[in-house]
């Protein structure tokens, strides 16, 4: 088949991580397999089957559950798909019952503030009515349901490990964060084959269609992860737009899955394993910007070599 798929930030943690990067490239050694080096007593992907909130609840839970990642005090960004002006059942944004549970899950777990943050396509207060969002997470006082789009509220920030982008503004609020939690939507997309919760990233950034062109979306996309790579990955995998994605309308089918990694290449490698995208089998490595992160070491797209728990709710 010819096909389309050929916290506050922390500083003192990415500088961290590109000491460990140096030091096992320096040693010979590529970046991703440090996984299996540090054993881990968790699992590295969790798939949940059933409703979305308790398949929420349960593939988080199987990796430790939320308090492993979030701490009382902290200030936690949730970056889900919100971008168009649709409900639950077209896939386009992220099913509401799956960022309220993770929203839920935090404030449990003490978090002082969480925010839901995107940057829409369409018009910003019909993209928070429409997808369901702001009404599922009402009800929790910590938490609040914001789309940026001016100017004042993104800062320039470098990307030193970027290889075509040096440098991107994104959401203040992102680089205040303690921890940022992926929470996107399983669905296709016309230029990139899927977007999944690399391809999400790009909506905590001020203009998106800077990647585009001149560069190489894909490389960019993997830029952009270097800097926002997020602590936790939970794909909503309960239904997914498998064709004329990102918008729609387009055949959706039902996984009644949730997906959920440490690791965002290994999440979105699995959604990618797990789907029919466009009536065809696809492979991470027919994703070519995931293939790229595996490469570059933010990740891993060898699934079949990692521990993968499912359960069922």
């Amino acid at each position: 088949m010819q096909s389309i798929f050929s916290g506050r930030f922390d500083r003192r943690k990415f500088l961290k991580w590109q000491l460990k990067g140096a030091l096992l490239t320096c040693a010979g050694i590529t970046l991703y397999p440090y996984k299996n080096v540090f054993a881990s007593e968790y699992p590295d992907i969790a798939v949940a089957q059933g409703d979305p909130a308790p398949a929420t609840r349960a593939a988080v839970g199987e990796l430790g559950d939320i308090s492993r990642f979030v701490s009382s005090g902290q200030k936690v960004v949730i970056k889900p798909n919100m971008s168009f002006d649709h409900p639950p059942e077209n896939a386009t944004n992220t099913h509401p019952e799956v960022v309220s549970t993770i929203a839920g899950m935090c404030r449990e777990a003490g978090a002082s503030e969480i925010s839901v943050l995107d940057n829409p396509l369409r018009s910003m207060e019909m993209c928070i009515e429409k997808s369901g969002i702001a009404d599922a997470t009402k009800d929790n006082n910590q938490c609040s349901v914001r789309v940026r789009k001016s100017s004042d509220k993104f800062q320039e920030v470098s990307l030193p490990q970027g290889k075509q982008i040096n440098s991107r503004r994104v959401m203040k609020e992102v680089l205040d964060a303690d921890v940022l939690i992926a929470v996107p939507v399983a669905k296709h997309h016309a230029a990139t084959g899927v977007s999944l919760s690399m391809k999400g990233m790009l909506g905590l950034i001020q203009n998106r269609s800077e990647l585009h062109s001149p560069y190489d979306l894909h490389e960019s996309i993997v830029d952009l992860c270097t800097l926002l790579n997020a602590d936790l990955t939970v794909i909503d995998a309960s239904r997914a737009l498998t064709e004329n994605g990102p918008s729609g309308p387009g055949k959706v089918v039902e996984p009644n899955q949730i997906i959920a990694s440490t690791d965002m290449v290994a999440a979105d490698s699995q959604a990618v394993s797990t789907i029919k995208w466009g009536g065809y089998s696809v492979s991470p490595g027919q994703v070519k910007h995931i293939k790229i992160a595996h490469k570059r070491g933010l990740g891993r797209m060898d699934i079949e070599n990692l521990n993968v728990k499912k359960v069922k709710t």
